[in-house]
């Protein structure tokens, strides 16, 4: 059984920083790419930024420079690392993976706000 469990999301001020975790089970995560996306209220979940078995990275424009994602296969877990928040990054964050059809896990909320 496949799962993604996110944490580390939280309300934090303007140019704060927050880590997100993802552990992930029931797959061979070493295997996958994987990926970190947001969904603001009443739209599409958008990618945030990706990460592929051999690490090649991805990130979507507005968070490149001030978000880093990163994986230990070991510990099968993925993080994003966001610094420089911005009330504009305040969503629902979720880890994606594909295995001919996608997992998510169940969110994560981030709120930028003084």
């Amino acid at each position: 059984q496949v799962q993604l469990v996110e944490s580390g999301g939280g309300l934090v001020q303007p140019g704060g920083s927050l880590r997100l975790s993802c552990v992930t089970s029931g797959f061979g995560f070493k295997w996958f790419g994987v990926g970190w996306y947001r969904q603001f209220p009443g739209k599409e979940r958008e990618l945030v930024a990706s990460i592929s078995a051999g690490g090649m990275v991805n990130y979507a424009g507005s968070v490149k420079g001030r978000f880093d994602i990163s994986r230990d296969d070991p510990k099968r877990t993925l993080y994003l690392q966001m610094n420089s928040l911005k009330p504009e990054d305040t969503a629902v964050y979720y880890c994606h993976v594909a295995l001919g059809i996608g997992y998510w896990g169940q969110g994560t909320r981030v709120t930028v706000s003084s």
